[in-house]
């Protein structure tokens, strides 16, 4: 009589663990990417920024409308299509423009209008290539912890042979970090899929029906003047400037009240015709939907909790690294004690 499992299991399982091998593998590897990239981006915008020197200059609209001009001298064919803050050091700006000949261009400038740098700063560059990679890859490591006392768990061991200490790191640093971590990782996934995200949500998109233009349009300085007196003590963030099919000035602030992030979410919308204002649509009075969609992105960089909360996601990020490196190690240890035995 034949006795044991039938020949189908006995070659199936093996072959389920070395696929699920191999897969983990590729995920180690998917996910060591995103740690590493990850921890090296918290901090590029103050990299990108200190990298131009530490000049500060208050903001001052009057000069930096001069230096629009400068950049786009009307009835050249040059138009100016948006301003951001770097949201880096503050007071710095990134001037985005289309010159005569339809080529993109831009240039990063202090409050008082002073150019830091032309194009370079903007595009191009290992952090930018980082921030891309990290960007265009699906965020987000998950970690399952194995069955054992918690309270043993969470304490890295110092006794026992190499593998046994290796092994106690490798857990340790996995049970301390799976929240935080599953947060990162959920809210870098949804940011992939923003527009899915905000129709889930019922987020509101801040938005007049366009008006027409009916000669030339009021400065910047007018536009953001009136925008900033509408949402008093308010942080300038950008803006975009009005198109032939659209007279509208669209400034994005940040206002004291919303929640700590580089890019703000309240918008105030300004007639460029006659400089009155269109709309004001300030973050703290707009939908839940529309409150927790904008708070994704802070979230998962940390900024929500300040200069403490991008160190925490540095950390995880680096602790990922260590993670994922011990994790094959410990493999390896373990491989190479049963090919002895």
């Amino acid at each position: 009589m034949t006795t044991g499992r039938p020949p189908s299991r006995r070659t199936l399982r093996p072959t389920i663990v070395k696929l699920h091998r191999w897969l983990g593998l590729a995920a180690a590897v998917f996910w060591l990417l995103q740690a590493i990239t990850g921890s090296l981006i918290v901090f590029h915008w103050e990299l990108r920024d200190a990298a131009l020197g530490d000049v500060h200059r208050p903001t001052d609209p009057a000069a930096i409308e001069r230096r629009l001009t400068a950049l786009a001298p009307p009835g050249t064919g040059t138009a100016v299509g948006s301003m951001w803050t770097t949201a880096g050091l503050p007071d710095r700006y990134d001037i985005y423009y289309t010159d005569a000949k339809g080529e993109d261009r831009s240039a990063r400038i202090l409050g008082d209008g002073t150019v830091l740098d032309r194009e370079a700063s903007v595009t191009g560059g290992a952090l930018d290539t980082m921030v891309g990679l990290h960007h265009d890859l699906l965020a987000g490591p998950t970690i399952v912890s194995r069955k054992g006392t918690w309270t043993m768990a969470l304490k890295p061991s110092g006794k026992g042979n190499a593998a046994a200490r290796l092994y106690s790191w490798h857990r340790a640093i996995g049970l301390w970090l799976i929240l935080p971590a599953l947060l990162i990782a959920i809210t870098g996934t949804l940011l992939k899929f923003p527009d899915g995200v905000a129709n889930l949500l019922g987020a509101d998109t801040p938005g007049l029906p366009p008006v027409p233009a009916r000669g030339a349009p009021v400065g910047f300085a007018s536009a953001v003047g009136a925008a900033m007196r509408v949402l008093p003590g308010s942080a300038l963030v950008s803006v975009s400037f009005p198109e032939a099919k659209d007279a509208t000035y669209s400034v994005l602030l940040r206002t004291p009240d919303e929640m700590r992030n580089a890019y703000g979410a309240s918008r105030v919308l300004i007639d460029a015709n006659d400089g009155s204002v269109r709309g004001r649509f300030p973050i703290a009075a707009a939908s839940i939907g529309t409150q927790v969609s904008a708070a994704i992105v802070p979230i998962h960089t940390g900024q929500a909790a300040g200069p403490v909360g991008r160190l925490i996601v540095l950390t995880i990020g680096l602790s990922l690294v260590a993670m994922i490196v011990t994790g094959p190690l410990l493999w390896a240890r373990r491989r190479k004690k049963r090919r002895a035995a």
